[in-house]
């Protein structure tokens, strides 16, 4: 991670550690490194947000930062991540900024960038355009009032946007009733109208942002009202989507929760039986369940780990040539059609398999089965969290908790990106037996990395 690039753009407080200040630099030196090389016109670039409070505010200062390179700005308003990934591409712009902390309470803010292509960027962009914020590169071009950007007209972007995830659907959803939770956030003026156009009858809920609701106690990180919703009004399903709408987690016609190693298991056989999953194979994380990673065996589907994060999930898909990758979190990326994950086509890709299966969610659900996982933090010194394998003594404790679990459980340790923790995760079949490993290996890693 750099200075002000963490793993998925630029995080922070609105108006304090993402000020308005830091948004016009990134605004203005992000465009520039994005845009440079376009000679044969003006440089465009699409900026869109979510509903937080500071999300207008920093708009503006972005903004102004483009323009102040020569940078033509597109306003497309309240927009989902993925739809900007996919606009920038098909409508030919040479950047998109998408402006939204996701799924993170609404004091927060953050600002991510796309290329041309609609991909996230690499970490030697990122890397060269905080040396341009620090002072450490300059910016040789003069641009004085007779060519700065300006405001550009984005009429139709939410259009083609809603009309590309209706044409990734081969069946309607004609039949099938469906509860949505928007999280108040950058899906709620789209969700609706894109499922009920597709077939469905939709009730929805949390779709009235007001600037600080956003993720409160609604969407994909807090799933009760939507598994109240549907237990009550015989729902074939609900969905529930993030403050930027890149992720989707679903609760079966039981109100029981669908994770995301569930959601990509079963869109995944229905790929694998229409000849789409490309190798058979489908790119989760380490944290995919052990359960997952059964179901897909026995399918003939087989599962690629990549390290934590949507970015590892999309280098291995990408240097691999597979379609279906993504996490637990319900952070789902289909290659064919999108560059990153988008919660509204997970949503319908999932409805349409549930719905071709002829057989319920709960079903599913019920089919792949998911051992528990449980999570400690072991806090050690910074300097000492990513060698704790050099410790004869931890490394004995891990392989004897491996012996024991054969091929029923695992120890899974990854150190903190941003704290002094090692995350210590066991899995297995029995949550108390796992749980008590869990704690002791964490307090045996304390004593030995804090002597």
């Amino acid at each position: 991670m750099g200075k002000y690039f963490g793993t998925d753009g630029v995080r922070g407080v609105g108006a304090e550690d993402l000020s308005n200040e830091l948004a016009y630099a990134l605004g203005r030196f992000g465009a520039y490194v994005l845009t440079r090389d376009q000679k044969e016109r003006r440089p465009r670039i699409l900026v869109a947000k979510d509903t937080r409070i500071s999300s207008d505010m920093l708009e503006a200062s972005l903004s102004a930062g483009a323009m102040s390179v020569g940078v033509d700005v597109a306003l497309g308003g309240v927009l989902p991540t993925p739809a900007v990934a996919f606009l920038v591409r098909d409508n030919g712009f040479d950047a998109g900024i998408v402006i939204s902390a996701s799924h993170n309470p609404f004091e927060f803010n953050g600002i991510k960038f796309f290329s041309s292509t609609g991909y996230k960027l690499p970490d030697e962009v990122e890397e060269e355009i905080e040396a341009y914020i620090d002072g450490e590169k300059t910016i040789e071009e003069t641009f004085s009032h007779e060519n700065l950007g300006r405001y550009i007209s984005s009429d139709l972007l939410t259009r083609n946007y809603q009309k590309h995830l209706l044409e990734v659907l081969h069946d309607d959803l004609t039949g099938m009733k469906i509860a949505l939770d928007c999280a108040n956030g950058a899906t709620s003026a789209l969700a609706q109208e894109v499922f009920e156009f597709s077939g469905a009858q939709v009730h929805i809920i949390h779709h009235s942002p007001d600037g600080i609701n956003i993720n409160d106690q609604c969407g994909s990180t807090h799933m009760e009202d939507l598994s109240e919703i549907v237990r009550s009004g015989e729902y074939d399903l609900g969905l529930a989507f993030d403050g930027d709408g890149d992720r989707c987690l679903a609760v079966d016609d039981t109100g029981e929760i669908v994770d995301g190693d569930r959601i990509m298991a079963i869109i995944g056989l229905q790929m694998k039986q229409n000849n789409l999953l490309k190798q058979d194979t489908i790119v989760a994380t380490v944290m995919s369940n052990i359960g997952f990673r059964s179901f897909a065996s026995q399918q003939g589907i087989h599962v690629l780990q990549a390290p934590v994060g949507d970015r590892y999930v999309l280098e291995e898909m990408l240097a691999g040539g597979y379609t279906l990758g993504g996490e637990q979190s319900g952070h789902l990326i289909f290659i064919d059609h999108s560059t990153t994950g988008d919660g509204m086509l997970t949503g319908l890709l999932l409805c349409e398999a549930v719905k071709k299966s002829g057989k319920p969610l709960s079903y599913w659900r019920e089919e792949i089965p998911r051992y528990p996982q449980v999570i400690v933090n072991a806090r050690v010194p910074e300097e000492r969290k990513k060698s704790y394998l050099e410790n004869e003594v931890i490394r004995e404790a891990v392989e004897r908790f491996e012996n024991e679990f054969n091929q029923d459980g695992r120890v899974l340790i990854r150190p903190s990106g941003t704290e002094p923790l090692l995350r210590v995760m066991l899995e297995g079949k029995e949550e108390e037996v796992i749980r008590r490993k869990a704690q002791e290996l964490a307090a045996l890693m304390e004593e030995q990395l804090n002597e």
